[in-house]
């Protein structure tokens, strides 16, 4: 239940550590890995069984030694824990979230808000389990470049994300007025951190001010998703799509991974019977008699179900004035913002055995998250074909195109020229002869789609303002055929569009158009086109 007439939590706008429980919370990584460590160097002799002397270990430590080291071990990993957290410290300006941290040498970080990109608070298990989470604060400018705050309570991290939320929208809006008044760009973080505060607008107080109520005398506007009371109000919320347990759990069976699983048994007796090899000591070679090869080979095998079940199991869409919001986790749940327009390419991909359920999955580049994070770069995991139209309007409200629904209709399902599209002409048969007939490229008003894929489906959406560079490449065949590949460069992420396999006359034509649509694009797109499209009002959400 919501408690209505408790404590206000506020982003520090002073230097602030983080919560001391976080040494606890962040010890068990370091205590982790040391267990992981001796288990590695003890357990294959152990299970191999060995000489006499296999054992030697624990003559010369009995248990209650092996107590008192694990004991040392994560004393000494709490004592580290604890001596980075005295040297970590954070706050919030106008203009960037701070973050200064570091033992032998210090170095201070700042997120700017105006190149924000995304804000997670993320609670792992245990975090989850006393009220705790971390947050994320993802901005454009390569790896690393955002600030992750580990550990915080709860309502703190939800009042710093709401007000990094609300001061990003405030310096958005300062910049579009300063640019069409005067020509001015919008004020960049200041050098010193303690001077960040003095230059504050009375443009971005007045924004915290009506989400607030009043900063000087906060009055928390509880939404529908915050369960605690913050200074500066989460704007209000939409719901749009959420995906049942039970879709979830049938595309993991529906999926290669299973496939793989449940042949393996097959195979097995035809290499038996039909080719006379011994499975058994074939197995065994392959992963060896050692306890850690054998749990290494059966979490490899099971990893990939518990990432589809843990990053998809309660996975809920949701728009605001302040962007798209993902919510989604098991043991580990993480709530995202992403701001309106900072979606960068969609990905839309159909397995062959999803084909009968007309199933999507639905992944994103969003700069900031970088190519190691598919777990959080993904709009839907499992959505049928009207949520997966739904999944691009939320990034794309308006696709530039008269009919919409046909024209993705034709990108998801078309083939040859459908729906208006490039085809590749037959002598990429000669390279590709199993889809050439289902590869297409077409421009919108507002977006590049790209198709491809026979029995594995594949959709790539591009908005044109997101384009980051083109390229065209032909090789020695493809040249001698007169084919080349169109790139269109996105920032890192799971989403790589190529239109592959284009006559050489079509892919000039395709980039030098491109290029043109790419300008157009980043000259008239602003955030409030976002929100009017998506029918939100600048002030729909504030009560």
């Amino acid at each position: 239940m919501n408690d209505t007439t408790g404590y206000v939590y506020h982003a520090p706008r002073e230097w602030t550590r983080l919560h001391p429980v976080s040494p606890l919370l962040g010890g068990w990584v370091f205590l982790g890995l040391i267990l992981a460590y001796w288990i590695h160097n003890q357990l294959p002799a152990w299970v191999d069984g060995g000489d006499d002397n296999s054992l030697a270990f624990f003559d010369q430590f009995p248990f209650l030694w092996l107590v008192l080291a694990a004991l040392l071990a994560f004393a000494a990993t709490i004592g580290i824990s604890f001596w980075q957290w005295r040297r970590t410290e954070y706050r919030i300006g106008d203009d960037a979230v701070y973050l200064r941290q570091g033992i032998v040498t210090r170095q201070q970080r700042q997120a700017r808000l105006d190149r924000l990109q995304a804000v997670d608070v993320v609670q792992p298990l245990l975090a989850r389990l006393f009220g705790f989470a971390a947050i994320n604060v993802q901005v454009a400018g390569g790896q690393k470049s955002g600030v992750e705050l580990k550990f915080l309570r709860l309502g703190d991290a939800e009042a710093l994300r709401n007000e990094i939320l609300a001061l990003a929208a405030g310096v958005k809006e300062e910049k579009a007025t300063g640019d069409d008044a005067a020509g001015t760009t919008a004020p960049t973080a200041a050098p010193d951190a303690t001077t960040a505060d003095t230059t504050a607008s009375s443009g971005i107080r007045g924004h915290l001010a009506a989400r607030a109520g009043a900063l000087s005398n906060p009055e928390a506007v509880l939404s529908g998703t915050e369960r605690v009371r913050t200074a500066v109000a989460a704007a209000e919320e939409r719901e749009v799509y959420t995906l049942p347990l039970k879709r979830l759990l049938l595309s993991i069976v529906l999926s290669g991974a299973t496939f793989f699983l449940l042949t393996l048994p097959f195979v097995g007796l035809i290499a038996f019977f039909v080719f006379r090899v011994d499975v058994v000591a074939a197995v065994g070679a392959a992963i060896g008699t050692s306890l850690v090869a054998i749990v290494t080979a059966l979490a490899g095998l099971l990893g990939f179900f518990w990432t589809r079940l843990n990053g998809g199991f309660g996975f809920t869409a949701g728009i605001s004035a302040d962007g798209l919001r993902l919510r989604h986790g098991l043991t580990e749940t993480r709530r995202q913002t992403v701001p309106p327009g900072r979606v960068q390419a969609i990905r839309l991909y159909q397995p062959f055995l999803w084909r009968g359920q007309d199933w999507w999955r639905i992944t994103i580049n969003v700069a900031g998250y970088g190519e190691d994070q598919e777990s959080v770069s993904v709009l839907h995991p499992v959505a049928t074909r009207e949520e997966a139209i739904r999944a691009v309007w939320l990034v794309l409200p308006d696709l530039g195109d008269p009919d919409p629904y046909g024209t993705l209709g034709h990108a998801l399902h078309g083939h040859g020229a459908d729906g208006g599209f490039t085809a590749s002409p037959e002598a990429a048969r000669r390279v590709d002869p199993l889809q050439w007939r289902f590869r297409g490229v077409r421009a919108t008003d507002r977006a590049l789609l790209i198709r491809r894929g026979r029995w594995e489906r594949e959709l790539f959406v591009v908005p044109h303002e997101r384009t980051q560079s083109l390229g065209l490449t032909q090789g020695p065949i493809r040249r001698a055929l007169g084919l080349a590949n169109v790139v269109v460069h996105s920032t890192q992420g799971p989403v790589t569009p190529v239109a592959a396999h284009l006559a050489v006359d079509d892919a000039i034509e395709l980039l030098d158009a491109q290029a043109a649509r790419a300008r157009e694009g980043r000259r008239r797109q602003t955030p409030e086109q976002w929100m009017s499209a998506v029918g939100l009002e600048t002030g729909a959400s504030d009560e």
